[in-house]
C-alpha cells in the first residue's frame, strides 16, 4: 500500500471574493492581533512570522477545552499567509472532534482592490463532517467581517 492510500480522505473549504481594498490593508486586517480579535477570535501570542506558536479560544465541549493551537507556517507580507489550526478531541464526535487543518490566506491585487482568497484544508471526511459545516459557513461571515473592517482602515 502506498502512503496516499493509507492517508484519510479530507475536504476543504474555499472562500474567494474580491474586496475593494488595497492588499497592504487587508493584510493589516488579517495580521494585526485587535483586528483579528474582531473578525475572529482574540489571538493569544500571534505575530506574523513564520514558526510562530499561538492559541485561540472557543466554547469547550467533550473532553476538549476549547483551545485552538495554531503555528505560523508560512509568510509573504501583503501575499500569503498560512497557519496550521489544531484542536478539539479524540474522544469528541460532532463538535470538538479532533482538527489537524491547515489555513492559507493568499491576497492577489486586482483592478478594483483585491482577491482574497481563503482555504481552510485538511477536513477529514464524517470525522470532521460537523466542524466542515459549521465552519464553512462561518468562513463566509469571517471574509464579510475582513472587507468591512479593512474599509474602516481607510
Amino acid at each position: 500500500m502506498n502512503d496516499a492510500a493509507l492517508k484519510p480522505e479530507t475536504q476543504d473549504i474555499v472562500v474567494d471574493q474580491v474586496l475593494p481594498h488595497a492588499p497592504a490593508t487587508i493584510w493589516k486586517t488579517l495580521t494585526t492581533s485587535e483586528l483579528i480579535g474582531r473578525w475572529l477570535m482574540v489571538p493569544t501570542g500571534f505575530e506574523p512570522v513564520k514558526g510562530k506558536q499561538f492559541t485561540f479560544q472557543t466554547t469547550p465541549g467533550g473532553a476538549w477545552d476549547g483551545v485552538i493551537h495554531l503555528q505560523v507556517l508560512d509568510v509573504v507580507p501583503h501575499e500569503r499567509l498560512v497557519y496550521s489550526w489544531q484542536g478539539g478531541h479524540e474522544t469528541n464526535a460532532g463538535y470538538g472532534s479532533r482538527l489537524d487543518t491547515v489555513v492559507t490566506w493568499t491576497l492577489t491585487p486586482v483592478e478594483g482592490g483585491t482577491r482574497l482568497r481563503l482555504v481552510h484544508a485538511g477536513f477529514v471526511v464524517r470525522k470532521n463532517d460537523a466542524a466542515f459545516q459549521k465552519m464553512g459557513e462561518g468562513w463566509k461571515h469571517v471574509v464579510q467581517h475582513i472587507d468591512t473592517l479593512s474599509g474602516e482602515l481607510h
